[in-house]
C-alpha cells in the first residue's frame, strides 16, 4: 500500500484516527511500491485514455483502495482531469474524507447480491453532482455472486460517457474470465522490506516515536508485505510502550521470533548438537514465543537457505537486513543441501499437525532430533536422506546389483589401481531392526512382492553378527522358512535391508526354540492337503474345480 507521510487535511481527530488511515497516500507521488501500476495510471491519465473499468488485485493492505480513490481525485479534480491532483479542490477534498456524491465505494461482501447491482443500474444514468465522472469503487469484488457479474457485463461494457468502475479483489482467479477481459486489470506487488521499513520510519518519525531500525525490521517482517498491517502494528506498539518501542517489546506483542534465533536454531543443527537445539527450544517457549510462530518463520529461514544456495546469492526480494544477508551466505555454506531439504519436509508435517490443532512443539523436537541424530530415524525417508550426505562428502553411494543366493558374493581381487576413497556403511542395530521390521522393512518388500512380504511378516530379527542377519521363524512355522529360502524371496529381503538400513547385510533363517521338533516333523513328507492348505494361507489362493 501507498503510504503518505502527509495528513493533508484529511485525518480524523489526532486522538482516534489510526496509523494506517491518517497516513494513507492522497496522490500518486505518496505511492511506495507500485511504480508500474503509477506510470501506467498517469501515463493514461496524461494521454486522455480513460478506460471505463479497472481491476485491481493483489495482497491484502497493498493499497488497491487507496488506489482508486487517487484515480477518482485524479479524474474529478478542478484542475483534471491531472495525474497530479491538488488535493485542495472540493472534489479532491470530498473523495478524500468520504463525502463526495461522485465516488460510490461498495463492500462487495456484504453487498453481493443481484438486487444490489440493480440498484447500481438505476443509479448510473445520473449525471455527476460536481465532478466528471462517477465512479463506483467495489471492495473484495470476487465475493460477488455470478448472477451480480452477469447483470454489470452489459454495464461495464458499454457504459454511460461519465461511468468508471473499479474491482478491488485479492483473490483474482475468482473473478469471471468474462469481466477480467472487459476491464483493465492491474497486479498489486507485495513491497521489499526496504520499502516497509522506509515507510515504518517515516511514520515513527513523523510521530516522534522512538523504535531502532531492528525494532522496525521486526515489524516490518512480522507484516508479511502488507503496508497496513504494518502501520496497524506500529500503532498498537507505540499505545503499549508510550512511543518507546524496543526489540523486546515488539517480540513479546507481536509473538515474533528474532533473526538471531533463526540463525543460532540452524547453527546447532550444522554442528548436530541435539541437546542444545532443544534446550534452546525450551528457552525459546520459557520466554513465552509462540512455537508455532517458530516453525513458520523457520520455515521461511530455511527456504532463504535454499534459494542462497541454488542461486549463489542473497536474491534482492528476499525480505531480510543487509546484515541478515551476509549470514545467510554464510549460513547456507554451512548447512548442507539435504539438511536443509530434509528440515522442510520435516517442519511441513508439523504444519500439517498444526492445522488440525496439535501441539507445535512434539512435531518441531522430533524434527530437530531428526535432523541432527538420523541413525537414530530408520524411516526410508531418513536412510536417502543419509545416503544423500555422504554423497555430498565426496563419496557417491552406488547401490550394488541384486545378488541371487543368500550369501553375499566374495569380494573381488583389489585392480592395481590407485585407492579410492571409501565411506564407512551406517551403522544399525539390532533393536532398530526389530523396531523397523514392520513398519519399514515388510512394507518395502510388499512393494515388490505381497506374497513374499506375506512369508517375512511370520518372522522376526532374532541375531545380528556382524554383516549377518537371521530371521526367525515360529516353531509351526517350517514351510514359510524353506520359502523365504528361495533365492529371489532372500534377494528381495536383502535389496529391502539395504534400502532401509543402508547396509548390505546376508541373512539366515531359522526356526524359534521349538525348531528341532518341528524339523523331526519336515523330514516326514507333507501330505497333499496340507500342502494346499499352505498355498492358501501364503499366497492367498484359491482351488479351482476342474470338472
Amino acid at each position: 500500500m501507498a503510504v503518505s507521510v502527509t495528513a493533508a487535511g484529511v485525518c480524523l481527530n489526532r486522538s482516534v484516527a489510526a496509523l494506517y488511515r491518517k497516513y494513507r497516500p492522497q496522490t500518486f507521488d505518496d505511492v511506495v511500491g507500485q511504480e508500474a501500476v503509477v506510470r501506467t495510471l498517469k501515463n493514461a491519465i496524461a494521454g486522455d485514455q480513460i478506460r471505463q473499468a479497472y481491476l485491481f488485485a493483489g495482497p491484502r493492505g497493498t493499497g488497491k483502495t487507496s488506489m482508486a480513490r487517487i484515480l477518482a481525485k485524479s479524474l474529478n479534480c478542478a484542475q483534471g482531469p491531472t495525474a497530479h491532483p491538488d488535493g485542495t479542490c472540493p472534489a479532491c477534498v470530498g473523495i478524500a474524507s468520504g463525502t463526495s456524491l461522485d465516488v460510490i465505494e461498495m463492500d462487495a461482501a456484504s453487498q453481493r447480491g443481484i438486487d444490489d447491482i440493480r440498484e447500481i443500474r438505476d443509479r448510473v444514468v445520473l449525471q455527476p453532482v460536481e465532478g466528471r465522472y462517477k465512479v463506483y469503487i467495489l471492495d473484495e469484488a470476487h465475493q460477488l455472486t455470478d448472477a451480480a457479474w452477469n447483470a454489470l457485463l452489459k454495464l461495464i461494457e458499454e457504459p454511460p460517457p461519465h461511468l468508471v468502475f473499479v474491482f478491488c479483489t485479492t483473490d483474482l482467479s475468482k473473478v469471471l474470465p468474462t469481466v477480467r477481459s472487459r476491464c483493465q486489470t492491474f497486479v498489486f506487488q507485495r513491497p521489499r522490506l526496504q520499502e516497509l521499513l522506509k515507510v515504518l520510519r517515516m511514520v515513527a518519525d513523523a510521530e516522534t516515536i522512538d523504535a531502532p531500525d531492528q525494532a522496525l525490521a521486526l515489524v516490518a517482517r512480522s507484516a508479511s508485505g502488507a503496508y497496513r498491517d504494518a502501520l496497524s502494528s506500529l500503532d498498537q506498539l507505540a499505545a503499549a510502550t508510550g512511543g518507546t518501542i524496543t526489540v523486546q517489546d515488539v517480540l513479546q506483542l507481536l509473538g515474533t521470533v528474532e533473526e538471531e534465533a533463526l540463525f543460532r536454531l540452524c547453527d546447532l543443527v550444522v554442528d548436530r548438537d541435539t541437546a542444545g537445539a532443544l534446550t534452546f527450544v525450551e528457552e525459546l517457549s520459557e520466554q513465552g514465543h509462540d512455537l508455532g510462530r517458530l516453525v513458520t518463520e523457520l520455515i521461511e529461514h530455511l527456504r532463504h537457505l535454499l534459494l542462497v544456495q541454488h542461486m549463489g546469492e542473497v536474491p534482492e526480494a528476499l525480505p531480510v537486513t543487509e546484515e541478515a544477508r551476509e549470514r545467510l551466505r554464510a549460513q547456507a555454506n554451512q548447512l548442507g543441501e539435504p539438511t536443509v531439504i530434509r528440515l522442510l519436509d520435516l517442519l511441513a508435517l508439523a504444519v500439517d499437525d498444526m492445522r488440525q490443532g496439535a501441539d507445535p512443539r512434539l512435531p518441531l523436537e522430533l524434527a530437530i532430533v531428526k535432523v541432527t541424530r538420523p541413525a537414530a530415524d530408520l524411516s526410508r525417508e531418513s536412510i536417502a536422506y543419509r545416503l544423500e550426505q555422504l554423497e555430498t562428502r565426496g563419496a557417491p553411494a552406488t547401490v550394488a546389483p541384486p545378488v541371487r543366493t543368500i550369501e553375499p558374493p566374495p569380494p573381488a581381487a583389489p585392480m592395481p589401481t590407485a585407492a579410492a576413497p571409501t565411506v564407512a556403511a551406517p551403522g544399525v542395530e539390532l533393536e532398530q531392526l526389530q523396531e523397523a521390521w514392520a513398519r519399514t522393512i515388510v512394507p518395502a518388500v510388499a512393494e515388490k512382492s505381497i506374497p513374499t512380504s506375506s512369508i517375512f511378516g511370520e518372522a522376526r530379527p532374532a541375531v545380528l553378527a556382524g554383516d549377518t542377519l537371521t530371521v526367525e521363524f515360529p516353531p509351526n512355522a517350517d514351510f514359510h522358512r524353506k520359502l523365504a529360502e528361495d533365492p529371489k524371496n532372500a534377494t528381495m529381503l536383502r535389496d529391502a535391508l539395504y534400502e532401509v538400513t543402508g547396509r548390505r547385510l546376508a541373512v539366515a533363517f531359522a526356526l524359534g526354540e521349538d525348531g528341532e521338533a518341528a524339523d523331526d516333523l519336515a523330514d516326514e513328507p507333507v501330505g497333499e492337503e496340507k500342502f494346499l492348505e499352505l498355498l492358501k494361507e501364503t499366497f492367498d489362493a484359491t482351488e479351482r474345480d476342474e470338472s
